[in-house]
């Protein structure tokens, strides 16, 4: 007997049709990606499943389910982090579906309430302005330093009171600072790389930016830090904000396309999986800044890395980032630079590849959810009891950080290329 989807209609006008409806017809409903999701494993419900929301998503598309409450419900809900994606045998570009979706209902302004406009607030007014940001930031730090914001907690409504609990210890002004626009070389050159800092890592991830930078050219690489570079657009894209995302990668390839480069570096993982899109954003004319991106652990394990000259006798689980892993396939050069660095030891650990629950800000917009994802994460790292846990994206890297102090575990948690930066520096 046919099946709903097989006798349905075609596509229905109002839904980004064209774009979303062939997509979905790659969903073969197998259902290999449950035990792959988040929300489905937490939740136990079908509509929480990527085959469960592609069906939604279709039914949309060809007008038989409305563009409701549910479906809101359940676009907002799901992670983004593309594990689907790994687990699918049809190929079926969950990330891209999930986008195309969230961009209709915000073309409908079918969101409302706290959460909305705290995203709202942090993509459109705060992220994409780096003066603003830098502000923002500053004025915290003091209020931290001060213990300001402890005195105005009481005061705050709940969910902007968990907003305060995310929020992670503002780095210093030093290392805060720009990082010059030129770092040459150091030894035989062998390239020209560019840089991309990011929006958020400047402010608080600015040692991860300049270790990044180190390591470039103790490798032999001139690299080139553009001033009026900025946010690469790719919290924008996931929220829906299509026309946004599409503004600033514009300007971003734009930006880079001013320099040769033997590549452009990115050292967050949701930036680069982001960038290398742009050509779907842009069409042609963000092909080219599209394929100079590099995540910088699949460049330097690409040209090969000196060998670190210092040693670090350090315990180390990997984790992996969901949009490296899931988005761009870069699951072993990690794992080979540090096992590169003398001293350190790999530990496996249960659960490397699935989500930690950051999800660009998620943790602000769903932190019961969000909360739930991490424990299972946190359970696998206890049970594995590193003295470090590495991974490669900003939102990873305050969420696990801030898990584990809560969960009482001893581990630091750092960039991968810190730890090789560390390695390089103590060899002298």
């Amino acid at each position: 007997m046919p099946t709903p989807l097989q006798t349905a209609g075609p596509p229905h006008g109002g839904f980004r049709a064209e774009a979303l409806y062939p997509q979905t017809l790659d969903c073969v409903h197998c259902g290999l990606c449950l035990s792959a999701c988040p929300t489905y494993v937490e939740t136990g419900r079908e509509t929480s499943s990527p085959r469960g929301r592609v069906y939604l998503m279709r039914g949309v598309a060809e007008g038989r389910i409305p563009l409701g409450e549910v479906v809101v419900e359940e676009a907002y809900l799901c992670l983004g982090c593309r594990a689907c994606e790994t687990a699918c045998p049809s190929g079926v570009r969950f990330g891209a579906l999930l986008e195309l979706t969230r961009a209709e209902i915000e073309g409908r302004g079918l969101r409302r309430g706290l959460a909305k406009r705290v995203e709202a607030f942090a993509l459109t007014t705060l992220l994409p302005h780096p003066r603003r940001l830098r502000r923002l930031v500053s004025l915290l730090g003091i209020a931290q330093r001060l213990r300001l914001d402890r005195l105005a907690l009481p005061f705050l409504p709940a969910r902007l009171r968990e907003v305060h609990a995310q929020l992670p210890p503002i780095p210093s002004r030093a290392e805060r600072r720009a990082l010059p626009e030129r770092i040459p070389a150091e030894g035989e050159r062998r390239g020209r790389v560019q840089l991309f800092v990011g929006c958020v890592m400047p402010e608080l991830f600015g040692a991860a930016n300049a270790a990044t930078a180190r390591v470039l050219a103790r490798n032999g690489f001139e690299v080139v830090v553009p001033r009026d570079q900025g946010c690469c657009g790719a919290l924008q894209a996931h929220a829906g904000l299509d026309a946004c995302a599409r503004k600033l990668a514009r300007a971003n390839a734009e930006c880079f396309a001013r320099e040769d480069a033997d590549a452009l570096v990115v050292n967050s993982a949701g930036c680069s999986a982001a960038m290398r899109q742009a050509s779907e954003w842009l069409g042609a004319e963000g092909a080219a800044y599209a394929d100079t991106v590099r995540d910088v652990a699949e460049f330097l394990d690409a040209v090969g890395v000196r060998p670190p000259g210092g040693r670090i006798e350090a315990r180390v689980c990997y984790d992996d980032p969901c949009h490296l892993v899931h988005g761009q396939g870069v699951r072993d050069a990690p794992r080979r630079l540090l096992a590169q660095i003398p001293g350190v030891e790999l530990v496996p650990h249960a659960d490397p590849e699935a989500c930690c629950g950051a999800a660009g800000i998620y943790n602000l917009t769903h932190p019961e959810m969000a909360r739930a994802v991490l424990e299972r994460k946190l359970a696998a790292l206890r049970a594995a009891d590193p003295d470090v846990i590495a991974t490669g994206n900003p939102g990873c890297l305050l969420q696990i950080a801030r898990g584990a102090a809560r969960a009482g575990l001893r581990a630091r948690i750092v960039h991968p290329i810190e730890l090789l930066d560390e390695a390089y520096r103590a060899g002298g």
